[in-house]
């Protein structure tokens, strides 16, 4: 890659986290923009005019051109590496389990993560406490389904490491924070063991 790449990001997303976890495991060189999301940093007009209109982060920027959404960022850093599976099927999967961390997972387990140690439970809207059940159910069955698939395999798709293990680990790896009981879950455990094992891998700040 020629273009210098710069990762918008607020440290404490686990989705701006799988960006910088995946260009550490392709040895790759990010440029570090930091914003706090809690104090508005990404809706500011100079942000929506320039970074991203939906004043969301985390957003890669690969020269002069700027590329929301993590798994997208994800990809373009590591499309034709070792990260994406050669055959077409496990490739296949790979995306399966990354559209399952994005529609499936992170709206549930990272959601619950956020509002418990970051806005704290006294502070949570009305909707949002009613919403705290509901979510607890979808996570706890996104851990569940995760656990099943990973008890006759080591990795989510294809025989090695993939994008679906860097999508997925942030968030799940700190789901306890959510109220979720890892040690529920022995597969999971035994894989987020060998995610952290992985040569080049870095912590989530």
């Amino acid at each position: 890659m020629t273009d210098a790449l710069i990762l918008h990001e607020d440290p404490r997303s686990g989705n701006c986290y799988k960006i910088k976890l995946t260009a550490a495991l392709l040895g790759l060189t990010l440029e570090i923009r930091q914003y706090d999301i809690l104090k508005g940093e990404t809706r500011t007009p100079e942000f929506t005019a320039h970074i991203n209109a939906h004043g969301r982060i985390p957003v890669l920027q690969v020269g002069e051109r700027f590329l929301p959404e993590s798994n997208a960022a994800c990809w373009y850093l590591a499309e034709g590496s070792r990260l994406v599976p050669e055959d077409r099927f496990a490739r296949a999967e790979m995306l399966r389990w990354m559209f399952f961390e994005q529609y499936s997972h992170e709206p549930n387990i990272a959601t619950l993560r956020f509002w418990f140690q970051y806005v704290g439970e006294a502070n949570l809207t009305q909707q949002q406490r009613g919403q705290i059940t509901l979510k607890r159910i979808a996570g706890q069955d996104a851990l569940q389904l995760m656990d099943e698939h990973l008890a006759s395999r080591q990795w989510m798709a294809g025989g090695a490491i993939s994008l679906a293990d860097i999508v997925l680990y942030p968030y799940t790896h700190v789901a306890e924070a959510g109220g979720f009981a890892l040690e529920d879950f022995g597969n999971i455990c035994g894989w987020i063991k060998r995610v952290e094992m992985t040569a080049g891998f870095i912590p989530m700040d």
